[in-house]
């Protein structure tokens, strides 16, 4: 009976020793510029983007997590024929900032050009206190209002297809 209970604490061991060579070996793809959907919550279905990660946790947040910047409403399709009063209302970006669950978010294939610069999207210092918050948001509002309007070009010279990606509301 020793023998058998030395045998699964020495499994254990064994299992853990593997699962921590193997995430060392595949490496982290939910970084910074990363294109995510939401999956849980209140935005659950939308789509932001990393910010910051946070691997190991913090001292608040014991859990991977991320710092994300999103889009809690679209902006809407936009004609000729249509006056310049309404296309700036259909043009309007709702932003969210949040703090997200590895668990709670699903990669895309998409990563934002460099210019967009998430880093400094929101920091967080701003995401301690309210008013902090708002100026994010505020701030990620301009930003994705402004690359929705004229997206930046890729390496052919087409518009880059992460931001017209992000621009579009998720079906499901």
């Amino acid at each position: 009976l020793a023998q058998g209970i030395w045998a699964l604490g020495n499994s254990n061991k064994q299992t853990e020793a593997h699962l921590q060579s193997r995430a060392a070996i595949m490496g982290k793809f939910i970084k910074a510029g990363r294109v995510v959907v939401m999956l849980q919550g209140r935005y659950a279905g939308k789509k932001a983007i990393v910010v910051k990660t946070f691997d190991d946790g913090s001292k608040a947040r014991p859990f991977g997590h991320a710092l994300v910047a999103g889009v809690d409403r679209a902006p809407l399709k936009v004609t000729r024929r249509m006056s310049k009063k309404k296309i700036s209302k259909r043009t309007k970006v709702k932003p969210f900032v949040k703090y997200a669950n590895f668990n709670h978010i699903m990669p895309t294939r998409y990563q934002v050009p460099s210019e967009i610069a998430p880093a400094s999207m929101a920091t967080d210092q701003q995401m301690d206190s309210a008013d902090g918050r708002v100026e994010a948001r505020k701030f990620v509002k301009s930003l994705l209002q402004e690359k929705f309007l004229a997206p930046p070009a890729d390496k052919s010279g087409r518009p880059s297809k992460d931001v017209l990606y992000l621009r579009k509301k998720l079906r499901f």
